[in-house]
């Protein structure tokens, strides 16, 4: 192989995003998949929401991001180095994505996939940009456009409320859905307000602007070669870690001393937002650098790490499966745990289905190389047309 060539699998790589699927589990099985019905919490399992929720919501998914702009990345210069040109492919892959997106839809409202797959062909014609213009595109999306437009909006009309785009009674659809309806109601609801809500969420809420930026850094990232142990890449992530820890000091001193509740609805809100997307950049920055760092200097954590490699290498697989196998735990056409499952209850759920992942994975990569929505997404990604 090449020495400019990036492997395709790169360990850490697996093992981060394998960090970051678990706590996107964990966290979906606090809130019973998107479907916040729960019984009343004591104040132990209030501090647990609070603190999984502070440690984990926002973080997880923003490895999955990253990790996913540097897997664009490896695989249109892989391509390119084998003298092809993976671009219309890729929009291939994505429409494909949408499609695995439309079938979470089917058991979880809450899906990331189609929006990663509308996302992913706004990459497209960033493939071969330059640094500059890749760090340009990276640096407006990081301070959120669209909140600073409606901040000076409401800096200049008091009475300016904030983004609604109109979709939140479609949330009493799936609630319905998921409290009294049959596996049928579920589907149906799923498919019909899933992408309104999704898209709807993540734009109103800095969620949009913020994973396409991800996107880009993790493109970044994979051609400065950050995530292999050669020249300065540790010494960067020691560098980002100490940014991190600064900028999430300051990120969350202004949030505890910004009176945002006095401010315009408008105004405050897009300052919280703001605010919120680069503390939980700053987290996340430190998570992933403090893993790396970890993975390649340390030979006792390399081995406790590499365990969650195999849950990395097929997440796809793991994302379909949880909101399958969550959805019969908490909805009602399921076993309807939601009436029952406390947010105690819930957590250990969630601990106890990560672990049964984890073995169920361990045993698929040691026969097979790819997962099984990996495999199918793989091959149907590279199917050959015939003329």
């Amino acid at each position: 192989m090449e020495q400019n060539i990036t492997p395709k699998r790169i360990n850490v790589v697996d093992s981060l995003r394998g960090f970051a699927v678990v706590g996107i589990i964990i966290i979906h099985f606090l809130e019973h998949l998107n479907f916040y019905s729960f019984p009343e919490p004591t104040p132990f399992e209030q501090g647990l929401w609070d603190t999984v929720f502070y440690i984990g919501a926002n973080k997880m998914y923003a490895i999955f991001a990253l990790l996913f702009g540097l897997s664009c990345y490896i695989q249109h210069h892989n391509a390119e180095k084998r003298g092809e040109d993976f671009r219309l492919r890729f929009a291939w892959r994505m429409l494909l994505l949408f499609c695995w997106g439309l079938l979470d839809l089917v058991f979880f409202n809450g899906d990331i996939l189609c929006t990663y797959a509308a996302l992913g062909l706004l990459l497209i014609p960033l493939v071969k940009a330059s640094d500059k213009v890749l760090l340009v595109v990276a640096a407006i999306l990081f301070v959120q456009p669209i909140e600073l437009y409606y901040i000076v909006k409401g800096l200049f009309d008091s009475n300016a409320l904030p983004m609604d785009l109109g979709y939140s009674h479609l949330w009493n659809v799936c609630y319905d859905a998921c409290a009294n309806g049959g596996f049928i109601d579920v589907a149906r609801a799923g498919l019909t307000t899933g992408l309104q809500i999704n898209f709807g969420w993540a734009i109103e809420n800095g969620r949009f602007t913020q994973t396409l930026m991800l996107f880009v850094v993790g493109m970044l990232l994979g051609r400065k070669r950050l995530f292999i142990n050669e020249g300065n890449s540790l010494k960067f992530w020691k560098r980002a870690m100490g940014y991190a820890v600064f900028a999430f000091a300051v990120t969350q001193a202004l949030l505890l001393s910004i009176p945002i509740d006095e401010m315009s609805p408008c105004v405050g809100k897009s300052i919280e937002i703001m605010l919120k997307a680069w503390r939980n950049f700053a987290m996340m920055t430190f998570y992933v650098g403090g893993i790396t760092l970890l993975y390649y200097t340390a030979s006792s954590m390399q081995k406790a790490i590499s365990h969650l490699e195999c849950i990395g290498k097929m997440s796809l697989s793991d994302y379909l499966i949880q909101s399958m196998v969550g959805g019969f735990i908490f909805y009602n056409w399921g076993l309807g745990l939601y009436t029952v499952s406390s947010h105690g209850i819930s957590f250990i759920l969630g601990i106890i289905f990560c672990f049964c992942l984890y073995f169920f994975c361990r045993f698929w990569t040691s026969h097979f190389r790819r997962g099984p929505l990996e495999e199918l997404w793989a091959r149907a990604t590279h199917i050959k047309i015939r003329r």
